[in-house]
């Protein structure tokens, strides 16, 4: 514009003025217009936090877009009526001001929720996470009847290992093997229930249920027992012993949702096959994993590898259940865990032992007597005496002592019978857990005599 035409429309203001009482443009001082640009930023600040909470993403959108139109028109239309008035107040510096402090509140909150939903994904499934944040009934206490699938693993002997090791070392243990689990699951699907000690307890169809849940665990206990290799290989680093896990699947209906009180609230879940999931995995010695009859056939018997079958008779289960014993799973999972034979050597000369039956968690109190005559790598063969008529049953849980190179006994091992058969008054045992002056024993003359078998 031109300074004739500036000059112009001065002049045209003041004869407006004087003639037609038209106000003169009047304009703030610049610290009144800095305090109007912040009053702005403050409000979009303010009305973005005040109703950032709300159930869906979707309605916080929707409000987003109302308060930025709603703040936006009260901006415009008060400078308009101000400027009718004959003062010109700015409006592009509050609307950027504006703007400006609602998305960087909103970025705020966004990555707010992001943090809580990697926080409470170290505790909770992201499943159960996402059903907690986004849904208002996933807070609500009370459960529903729904069949999935129960997973539970535990470590043979690691409660003896932890017993001679400092708590620092148990957890470093527990951490990496823990970790380990938690990624082969995740993979797969399962939702992690709870870390008890050394076991696991995942699901598979809670609380999202899929229609391949029970072929899903099955493929998440075997390349569960593959991880083992890894977590075993960082344990010889360690000069720490090497740990078996086995793995109990079930399939039935229970009871899912919300367990607890208002102020302490835990996803889980209740019923009678849940219990059922633990007898099952009671049973396993180290590396095994086995499942009931419901999962077979809701994974697919053609699909699944079953290396042997047995018939038990649980507690709390009225009539006898058939387990199998899995060692891989066909179609598009292929995983298959490799079993290698044992082979038992005689011992030149038998060692002389004690043992006690362990009744769940009591130690029988009748000492019974025997010998270890036979050995392989992890198990071994034992011959009772000649006036003891007491043969410990299939997958009982054994404390045994052995005398070595001493008089004395030894500390604690820990032993499961074998599904073996045996000749009458011996049976096998798998050992769970060996102290490691009793572990390189027996190693060691393991390799001996297997050396002299091959002479």
């Amino acid at each position: 514009m031109s300074g004739v035409e500036v000059h112009a429309h001065i002049a045209s203001q003041i004869i407006s003025t004087a003639l037609d009482n038209r106000p003169l443009i009047k304009t703030l001082p610049d610290t009144l217009e800095w305090i109007w640009i912040f009053i702005w930023s403050g409000a979009g600040a303010i009305l973005t936090w005040k109703f950032r909470a709300t159930a869906k993403v979707q309605l916080l959108i929707i409000k987003q877009v109302l308060i930025s139109i709603l703040a936006t028109g009260i901006l415009l239309g008060s400078t308009y009526l101000l400027f009718i008035q004959g003062w010109w107040i700015p409006v592009v510096p509050p609307f950027l001001a504006l703007a400006g402090s609602a998305i960087a509140i909103t970025a705020y909150i966004a990555r707010s929720a992001s943090d809580i939903r990697n926080i409470f994904g170290r505790y909770l499934s992201a499943e159960i996470v996402s059903n907690l944040l986004e849904k208002p009934e996933g807070l609500k206490l009370g459960g529903e009847r729904r069949k999935i699938t129960i997973l539970t693993s535990d470590l043979r002997g690691f409660t003896a290992l932890s017993e001679r090791l400092q708590p620092e070392e148990v957890v470093k243990i527990l951490n990496f093997y823990l970790s380990s689990m938690a990624d082969v699951i995740t993979i797969y699907q399962g939702t992690i229930d709870e870390f008890m000690g050394d076991g696991i307890l995942v699901l598979f169809g809670a609380p999202t249920w899929r229609e391949d849940d029970a072929q899903r665990a099955i493929a998440c206990a075997v390349a569960m027992q593959l991880a083992m290799q890894k977590v075993n290989e960082q344990l010889k680093q360690w000069d720490l012993s090497a740990l078996d896990m086995g793995i109990g699947i079930n399939t039935g209906e229970v009871v899912v949702g919300n367990i607890g009180s208002v102020k302490r609230t835990k996803y889980g879940v209740v019923g009678n096959q849940v219990n059922l999931t633990y007898r099952i995995e009671s049973y396993t010695t180290g590396g095994q994993i086995l499942i009931s009859e419901m999962t077979l056939n809701q994974s697919g018997r053609d699909l699944i590898k079953i290396e042997n079958q047995k018939l038990v008779q649980p507690k709390g289960v009225k009539n006898p259940i058939t387990i199998y014993e899995v060692c891989g799973i066909a179609g598009k999972y292929n995983l298959f865990v490799s079993k290698e034979e044992e082979h038992f050597y005689p011992i030149p000369t038998p060692i002389l032992l004690q043992y006690f039956i362990l009744e769940g968690k009591h130690i029988s109190d009748s000492i019974l007597i025997g010998s270890l005559v036979e050995l392989s790598e992890k198990s071994g063969l034992i011959v009772t005496e000649a006036n003891n008529d007491i043969i410990p049953g299939a997958l009982a849980n054994l404390k045994i002592n052995m005398k070595l190179e001493s008089d004395q006994w030894s500390d604690d091992i820990y032993a499961k019978v074998l599904d073996k058969s045996a000749e009458p008054g011996s049976f096998y045992v798998g050992f769970t857990a060996k102290p490691p002056d009793v572990e390189k024993y027996l190693n060691q003359l393991y390799q001996n005599i297997k050396l002299l078998s091959q002479v």
